[in-house]
């Protein structure tokens, strides 16, 4: 295993100087005011001494490089010019991560936490009116843009239950709209894959022997035929880290939570090219450690599944 975390880890260094690449390459494409607060008011002068001392008038490749060297050898993001002039990335973004962090594993917790025992009672009661209202769920949040039902959860949530629109980190109530219209598309997703992979391990030959032997169906469904499903299943939950991330620029926005992805909007309305620089490689760093512990957990899940092995590679 210690084989394959290093190939892995290789590789999720790679693929995140690709993705850095890319971004920087991207984003000294854009309109060059997004690197001075007051662009309107400065002379060409100005501008062409601003952009040598931001290195912005070198070749890209030079750029690229010292770009890298300022995140690996001085773990420097650069320095915010509009958002918060002249205050690095670093600071800016020091405070906001936990929440953000806290936020996600919250929402991630109920989704699995809902979501599987759903998936689960689905599959034991195939055809039947609790598989009905789970299926009516999933393709109700499948179907209709997130952003229509968050919008609904926000204006009817806090109508009922008096919550505050305005987040309040030290007021566990104001946690709970934005935490549950998180894990609603995880919810779907985990209960929609586990229902189907444990109605395709319900069809195997083990599964009728046991029956044959007088095992329960309970002790069948629970001891046989979850733990067998829940292995491929685990592949999707890689996934859910990139849909908790996207949902939360949109949630972090919606209810003013001090988070990345409410930052991430303002910034780029602001065209303060560092600081969406910034945020672009942590969110890159969540997707990839997702997908590391997504191979990590199948491998712990079922111990049959060899990375040694070709088909252990993804």
């Amino acid at each position: 295993m210690l084989k394959y975390l290093g190939k892995r880890l290789a590789r999720s260094f790679v693929t995140l100087l690709i993705i850095l690449t890319i971004v920087f390459v991207l984003m000294r494409q854009m309109p060059i005011e997004g690197y001075f607060p007051n662009f309107d008011k400065m002379t060409n002068e100005q501008i062409q001494n601003g952009l040598h001392l931001m290195g912005m008038d070198q070749p890209m490749p030079v750029q690229v490089l010292n770009f890298f060297k300022g995140i690996f050898l001085e773990g420097d993001l650069g320095t915010s010019r509009i958002y918060r002039n002249n205050v690095p990335v670093t600071e800016i973004l020091a405070p906001k991560i936990p929440v953000s962090i806290k936020l996600g594993s919250l929402a991630l917790l109920v989704a699995l936490a809902a979501g599987i025992p759903m998936g689960t009672l689905m599959a034991k009661y195939k055809g039947k009116l609790f598989d009905h209202i789970g299926t009516a769920f999933i393709v109700f949040i499948q179907a209709v843009p997130a952003a229509v039902y968050y919008l609904f959860i926000q204006l009817y949530g806090t109508e009922l239950f008096g919550i505050s629109l305005i987040f309040d980190e030290e007021n566990w109530v104001s946690w709970v709209l934005p935490v549950f219209s998180m894990s609603l598309g995880n919810i779907a997703y985990y209960a929609m894959w586990l229902r189907r992979y444990m109605v395709d391990e319900s069809t195997k030959d083990y599964v009728q022997l046991a029956k044959i032997k007088g095992v329960s169906s309970s002790r069948i469904m629970f001891s046989h035929i979850f733990r067998n499903a829940f292995v491929p299943m685990a592949q999707y939950i890689p996934t859910s880290f990139l849909n908790t991330v996207v949902g939360s620029i949109y949630i972090e926005s919606l209810y003013s939570i001090p988070g990345m992805g409410g930052l991430l909007v303002d910034v780029v309305k602001k065209q303060d090219n560092n600081m969406v620089q910034g945020i672009v490689l942590v969110f890159a760093c969540v997707g990839v450690v997702g997908l590391i512990f997504g191979d990590l957990l199948m491998v712990l899940l079922d111990p049959r599944i060899s990375f040694g092995s070709k088909g252990g590679n993804r």
